[in-house]
């Protein structure tokens, strides 16, 4: 068994707390936490389970990287603490531990990353002999291995576009739905996600890697962006209200350039509720769906809607791109020592999960 720890408890950790208890070949052995209310409080219990895992949440960095894991799932946030975040998980992969994580958007596209953010990771790879493979939340595999692989059913391709679409008024992070994404703040104001070039940082990487696998060279990465404002306030479960005059809905384009065309578009369209912007694209039912759509002939529409946590799309969507991280520990652990991106992992289908029931 492969002794792994989950590095936070939101949103992302409790997927992975679930993820690791879930696979065969993993076997959790700490769960780190910021909170000091979770500390000593059993892994089932935070991340949902019906059952008490037997491992206690700890504050205490120093004692879970001296317990050498063989692999972390780095779920803290990296929205907002980029440096932490790459600090945190050069860390870990020093200490030896091949480390998955959707928080350091640069490495997506490895190639193709910052040196002040690469550099420090391959030098932690040097130095401790550990591994990292970075995928995203939104989620990773529906901007790259899905889209290569309907890609490859076509006749003729003419655009590939991978969309999240998503109603916010489920999403439990209100920092982020409200400041980060603007949601419920002024039109005038500037969110942080939304200002010109930060777009193609987050998402530009998986632009690359897919132009990559479609032996495409991009002339350059293009942003589009449309923000609708709120007809009425509304009012949220978890958030409480949003009024009307207030951004409601935003609808983003990242775009691959090839030969002067978008060919290979991420496209994300976010709402706080239904009714703004009803003309932009909907999921077909629920609060959110991933779509790939494959222009070309034949065209072909892949959608796909995830639930967990009692039904709630946000949280499936995170669940699905954790379990793609967890799924790859056992063979990054196999592999050599190295800085991995999304073409490197195999599909991994649920080898001794089928059917498998928990303790």
């Amino acid at each position: 068994m492969i002794s792994t720890a989950v590095w936070g408890t939101g949103n992302v950790g409790r997927a992975a707390i679930r993820a690791v208890e879930a696979h065969p070949a993993l076997e959790l052995t700490g769960v780190l936490v910021h909170n000091p209310g979770k500390v000593g409080r059993d892994a089932g219990e935070l991340s949902g389970l019906d059952y008490r895992v037997g491992v206690a949440a700890s504050d205490d960095i120093e004692a879970m990287l001296a317990a050498a894991p063989q692999a972390i799932v780095y779920a803290a946030s990296g929205d907002i603490r980029p440096d932490d975040a790459l600090a945190d998980i050069v860390r870990a992969i020093r200490a030896g531990a091949v480390v998955v994580t959707p928080a350091l958007y640069a490495l997506y596209d490895p190639r193709n990353a910052p040196a002040e953010v690469r550099d420090p990771v391959l030098a932690a790879i040097g130095e401790g002999g550990g591994s990292l493979f970075v995928s995203g939340v939104d989620p990773g595999w529906g901007n790259d291995v899905l889209p290569l692989l309907v890609s490859g059913l076509g006749g003729t391709v003419d655009v590939v576009r991978c969309q999240e679409i998503f109603d916010y008024a489920t999403y439990d992070q209100p920092d982020s739905v409200r400041y980060l994404v603007g949601m419920g703040q002024p039109m005038d104001y500037q969110p942080p996600m939304l200002a010109a070039s930060v777009p193609t940082m987050v998402w530009g990487g998986q632009i690359r890697l897919m132009a990559r696998a479609l032996g495409v060279e991009l002339d350059e990465i293009r942003e589009t962006l449309d923000r609708r404002a709120l007809d009425t306030t509304i009012t949220t479960a978890s958030m409480g209200d949003f009024e009307a005059g207030t951004q409601g809905a935003v609808r983003f384009e990242v775009q691959g350039i090839v030969a002067g065309v978008p060919r290979i578009v991420i496209e994300h369209v976010t709402r706080i509720h239904a009714s703004c912007a009803p003309d932009w694209p909907a999921p077909a039912d629920g609060d959110g769906a991933h779509r790939v759509i494959i222009e070309g002939r034949p065209r072909i529409e892949v959608t796909i809607e995830a639930t967990d946590e009692g039904g709630n799309r946000a949280a499936g969507g995170n669940a699905t791109a954790v379990g793609r991280l967890v799924s790859a520990i056992d063979w990054l652990v196999d592999a050599e020592p190295g800085l991995y991106d999304a073409l490197d992992i195999p599909l991994r289908p649920a080898v001794g999960k089928l059917g498998r029931k928990h303790p």
